[in-house]
């Protein structure tokens, strides 16, 4: 994890996620990157402005994501870079992360609505991308290290090694013990339990890793009270790819539990 970019457009969700990425960072020693996507204020936007004008406020902008870099790197001692662009956020991002290669992508994570549930958010779509790791942060959410992670996943359905091997990196990093936990549906799906644990073994070697399973078909529910129960400090999931009919009828379990959860969720994609 060699460095960080941070999504910022300096809302209270915006700034929490900011101080735990910074601290993160630190934790870590690598460098961080704010970004903001300009977008003009609702109130201007419905105005004939020049483009003068429309400069100035980005300048604006520019100014007040630079003194929050500053401030940053002389509160946590990490280096610190700042960036303010009026472009298309989710092409802007997609672009910075293939062209810088940051490791992770980190943003805030809105509080859970209908509206969001049905429309979706910044964090969803980005996720929903599946091109590269992004951790929502929620509004509450604090940081104070990654102990215990909670990785959410089908066993049953390979889970790629090249998606351990990034979660292995980063418990590695974060010297963090990783508890798998999947929702069984079916009795005959323990014959392939043995196989799977294999796989996610040899994935998570010299990580220290337990094996949790309830039998129940509310998926999200029991990973919501397994959250609840037990002290962890980050949710892993990995976003499922699906063809264009199912996408319409889908609704990702992943997209669903980046919002309103109460710890940070990281979504590493298949690859």
């Amino acid at each position: 994890m060699d460095s960080i970019l941070v999504v910022t457009n300096f809302s209270k969700t915006s700034n929490n996620a900011v101080t735990y990425a910074a601290l993160l960072a630190q934790q870590i020693n690598v460098k961080l990157k704010l970004f903001n996507a300009f977008k003009l204020p609702v109130h201007v936007s419905n105005t004939r402005l020049s483009a003068v004008s429309i400069d100035a406020l980005i300048e604006k902008s520019r100014e007040r994501i630079k003194k929050q870099a500053l401030k940053l790197s002389e509160k946590f001692n990490i280096k610190v870079e700042y960036e303010c662009s009026y472009v298309d956020l989710e092409r802007k991002v997609d672009f910075l992360m293939k062209s810088s290669h940051y490791k992770l992508l980190v943003l805030g994570m809105s509080a859970k609505s209908m509206e969001q549930n049905l429309l979706g958010n910044p964090t969803t779509t980005l996720i929903s991308m599946k091109k590269f790791p992004v951790l929502a942060i929620p509004v509450n959410a604090k940081f104070s290290g990654v102990h215990k992670i909670l990785f959410a996943c089908d066993v049953m359905q390979d889970v790629p090694f090249r998606t351990l091997a990034k979660l292995k990196r980063i418990s590695i990093k974060l010297k963090s013990e990783v508890t798998v936990f999947y929702v069984q549906k079916k009795i005959d799906e323990i014959i392939s339990e043995k196989n799977a644990y294999k796989t996610i073994d040899q994935g998570l070697e010299n990580v220290t890793h337990y094996y949790k399973k309830v039998n129940s078909d509310a998926v999200i529910k029991e990973i919501e009270k397994e959250i609840n129960k037990s002290k962890f400090d980050v949710l892993v999931m990995i976003p499922k790819k699906y063809g264009f009919w199912e996408s319409i009828v889908h609704k990702s379990k992943t997209r669903v539990m980046a919002s309103g959860l109460n710890i940070p969720l990281l979504s590493i994609p298949i690859e």
